[in-house]
């Protein structure tokens, strides 16, 4: 006979185990992602003296190629992941997941998605300031918070956070998930583009920023969609080790 999994965990050792999962689950990837970035922001600010060779060369090329439809197409297209629209958006589709789908599980990942990754991004620009590159900028932005890129970081969260999430609920439909996945994959592209284009970051800025925003996905998804973080927010709770066959 095998024992209920939610008999099986006294209700007073629920929050413990949880506590546990979120500790090996979130916070001790998050941490070794912070070390990792804390790492290449040194060996850039340090022995690289701040440029990566060829990255001047790109933010050059491309501040020589101004024009005003490409400010403004770029313009839209940083503010595709500008703070408070990634703030007011993550909000907004938590609250719709949990009214479509009557429960937290998809408003948690997308919250977690978005939330790891900022807060990896702002204790890297506490410890590696890095300077933006020299070329005429077109957006406010304080001087020594480049690296890495938040934006590319946070678009890649939200944008590709809300594609795995309708793809898991549309997984019948190939091509809505084809869907999905070119408008989630393609609104950080265009965010980093942009931000290159406007002066505001270098190219391992941005290139940091995909990478990091696509991992706070990855520790994100399987810790809330493919493997319980809460036991209230799925539908079992984490297998007790008295539970018996």
């Amino acid at each position: 006979m095998v024992t209920s999994t939610r008999a099986a965990v006294p209700s007073g050792t629920r929050w413990p185990e949880s506590v546990a999962w979120a500790l090996r689950l979130v916070l001790l990837p998050l941490v070794l992602l912070s070390a990792v970035t804390l790492g290449l922001g040194w060996l850039i600010i340090r022995p690289l003296h701040a440029e990566v060779a060829g990255e001047v060369a790109v933010n050059q090329d491309l501040a020589a190629d101004r024009t005003p439809v490409l400010n403004t197409l770029t313009h839209y297209g940083s503010m595709l992941s500008d703070t408070p629209v990634i703030i007011v958006l993550t909000a907004v589709a938590a609250l719709a997941f949990r009214l479509v789908f009557h429960r937290w599980r998809e408003s948690v990942f997308i919250v977690l998605a978005v939330l790891s990754q900022n807060l990896v991004f702002l204790l890297a620009t506490v410890f590696i300031q890095r300077p933006r590159p020299t070329v005429p900028h077109l957006d406010p932005a304080p001087p020594t918070s480049s690296f890495p890129s938040g934006h590319t970081s946070a678009a890649v969260g939200f944008y590709c956070g809300m594609a795995l999430v309708l793809t898991l609920h549309t997984h019948r439909h190939t091509v809505l998930k084809v869907l999905w996945w070119v408008l989630g994959v393609a609104a950080p592209l265009i965010v980093g583009v942009s931000r290159l284009y406007r002066g505001m970051h270098h190219l391992t800025d941005v290139s940091w920023g995909l990478v990091l925003g696509f991992v706070c996905l990855a520790v994100a998804a399987h810790a809330v969609l493919g493997t319980p973080l809460l036991p209230g927010l799925t539908r079992g709770a984490p297998r007790s080790r008295s539970a018996a066959a």
